[in-house]
């Protein structure tokens, strides 16, 4: 036996979807999947926020996380990215950079072609592999843009029929944010927590404590300098 095959095979599992909708339980064969593939499976990242955003505190902390020789194991590639392919291809550089490698369906992994082969046919191998890669990256991404274009449209024709309401809130988002702000966390710490941007968490507050204030609409010393934070 090899000593490349008696290394222990280290993966980090990326599991998102979009909104709390969605459920990611469907995803979490992938976890016993790695396992049973013989990955020692180090850390579950769990995260439910479009692909499209490039602050993720999950897909962050992964990245942070990785160690040379692990890999990211995936559902999907939309799963890791949907962002534009520049920004998506210097994602997946952040992630080779740590000397990682993807593992995602629907993706050809060449890299143990590519280990044992040196030359030109290393520089083909390498060449294919990068090609599938920006393919499946860019191929995310206009899906993407397919769904929200199909939304505006749907959109546009529900406002000329008069049935549009607009979009409903994530009551349970809310909720959580508005415990981490009561709880005495930050708005940039809330904002890492509740897996959204800085803005959504001010915005969040300000109409939780609207909601509830006083009557005579005068907010006490002490929710004024709590909202600065």
């Amino acid at each position: 036996m090899s000593k490349q095959q008696n290394m222990i095979r280290a993966a980090r599992v990326y599991l998102r979807v979009s909104t709390d909708e969605q459920d990611l339980a469907r995803q979490e064969a992938i976890v016993a999947g790695a396992r049973a593939a013989g990955f020692y499976v180090a850390t579950v990242y769990r995260e439910k926020a479009s692909g499209a955003r490039p602050d993720r505190p999950e897909l962050l902390r992964m990245v942070d996380d990785l160690q040379p020789g692990e890999v990211v194991i995936a559902e999907k590639i939309d799963r890791i990215s949907r962002l534009p392919l520049p920004e998506a291809e210097l994602l997946v550089a952040t992630i080779r950079g740590k000397g990682a490698r993807l593992a995602v369906p629907g993706i050809v992994d060449l890299s143990d072609l590519v280990a044992d082969s040196s030359g030109v046919s290393r520089i083909v191998l390498e060449a294919v592999q990068d090609m599938l890669l920006r393919v499946a990256l860019q191929t995310a991404r206009d899906d993407y843009e397919t769904r929200r274009e199909r939304q505006r449209g749907g959109i546009e024709i529900a406002k000329r029929a008069g049935r549009y309401t607009g979009r409903k809130p994530d009551l349970a988002h809310h909720r959580r944010i508005v415990a981490l702000r009561e709880a005495g966390m930050s708005i940039a710490r809330t904002a890492e927590l509740a897996g959204c941007s800085i803005a959504q968490v001010k915005r969040v507050t300000a109409l939780h404590r609207a909601k509830y204030a006083p009557i005579d609409g005068v907010a006490d010393s002490e929710t004024a300098s709590a909202s600065a934070r």
